[in-house]
């Protein structure tokens, strides 16, 4: 099975996660198939915590993809975000 889930980076106390989609029996900071997006939790000020390429989760789901719950949870924090941002005219 093929799962969209998070793969930690970064130095000890500074985590750095990767979006990542991967085959759920390699292990979790493993080979992936393809990175769609970032997470930063230690973002701060003007730094970007969270970027995704919807486009390419919505085509991995079409195609019978799993989210995990925290990603899951991101996804839709991510397109609260973009809902709510207003319109460059």
């Amino acid at each position: 099975m093929v799962v969209i889930r998070l793969s930690r980076g970064g130095s000890k106390g500074r985590p750095f996660f990767n979006i990542v989609v991967s085959d759920k029996r390699v292990r979790r900071d493993g080979r992936f198939i393809e990175r769609v997006g970032f997470y930063n939790p230690s973002a701060r000020g003007a730094e970007e915590s969270l970027r995704v390429a919807q486009d390419r989760v919505s085509y991995w789901v079409g195609v019978g993809a799993q989210v995990s719950p925290t990603v899951e949870r991101l996804l839709r924090t991510s397109q609260k975000a973009l809902a709510a941002a207003p319109v460059a005219a």
